[in-house]
């Protein structure tokens, strides 16, 4: 449908990897708000507050941007999160959704894509020295960083907070400020779209999934987004055949006219070690 129009609720250069799949794979045509906003919806430096979950700011996004954009059909929106893996110490992973919302029939699709592959970090320094090694660590200046005071440890941008440091002079001259101010100074990798190359390439891959959702459509209805949204536990046990808690197959379920489509897996028996009956 290549003349359905999307906006694009971006700043912060994300058109660049989302905009190119929109047009070639679904034949939409981006567009971009002239003048949006999106820090006021929460930044990542924390001088304005991050206050809903990505996907309650994604459709923000969305719903600002197709107001800017009356004759859109339909918004696009990226979100981030980033923090510790749950089950790798040390470990940390960037969550990138990409959500597309369709005015028209109300069809809301989310691309997600989770990835250890980040260079998500911070650093709490006394010596400038060591700021810039940090920084020249996690990939600067191609990766940008932040630059903030540090009270007890910890990052406090109330007393200082400096972005876009674009040349180690200028990264030098932050931390000098900051230390003076606080005593210590907190670097920490920039995790705006325009400013890091490894968090656009994860956003690309979170558009790439919406695409799929996108192009799967309902059996029964054809509306768009008929993706499996919930997982069936019970994967019988391979000596005894009792369920286990080991997933045995996914469930899609439409949005628009409710039909359920179960899919198995191929495995059709759980390594006994999983089974509660086998190994209680």
């Amino acid at each position: 449908m290549p003349s359905d129009r999307v906006v694009i609720a971006t700043m912060h250069g994300k058109e660049a990897v989302i905009a190119p799949l929109l047009q070639r794979a679904l034949g939409l045509q981006p567009l971009l708000p002239a003048g949006f906003d999106t820090d006021r919806f929460g930044t990542f430096s924390r001088d304005i507050p991050r206050l809903d979950s990505p996907h309650a700011t994604a459709r923000a996004k969305i719903a600002a941007a197709l107001e800017c954009v009356p004759e859109a059909h339909a918004g696009v929106a990226s979100e981030g999160s980033f923090g510790p893996h749950p089950q790798i110490p040390f470990v940390p992973i960037d969550s990138e959704l990409v959500m597309l919302v369709d005015r028209r029939d109300g069809v809301e699709i989310i691309g997600t894509h989770v990835t250890p592959r980040t260079n998500y970090a911070q650093r709490v320094v006394a010596d400038a020295r060591l700021a810039v090694a940090f920084a020249e660590g996690i990939g600067f200046p191609r990766h940008g960083v932040i630059v903030t005071a540090a009270v007890d440890g910890k990052s406090h941008p109330a007393l200082l907070l400096r972005k876009d440091n674009l040349s180690r002079a200028q990264l030098l001259a932050n931390v000098v400020d900051a230390i003076a101010i606080s005593g210590a100074a907190c670097v920490e990798t920039d995790m705006r779209a325009c400013s890091n190359p490894t968090r656009m390439r994860a956003i690309k891959r979170a558009t790439i999934d919406l695409v799929r959702r996108y192009r799967s459509c309902c059996p029964q209805c054809g509306r768009r987004g008929f993706v499996p949204t919930e997982r069936i536990a019970g994967l019988p046990c391979g000596a005894c055949h009792a369920p286990t808690d080991m997933i045995r197959g996914v469930v899609a379920i439409c949005a628009g006219c409710g039909h359920r489509r179960e899919q198995s897996f191929e495995a059709a028996w759980a390594d006994p070690g999983r089974c509660d009956f086998c190994n209680p």
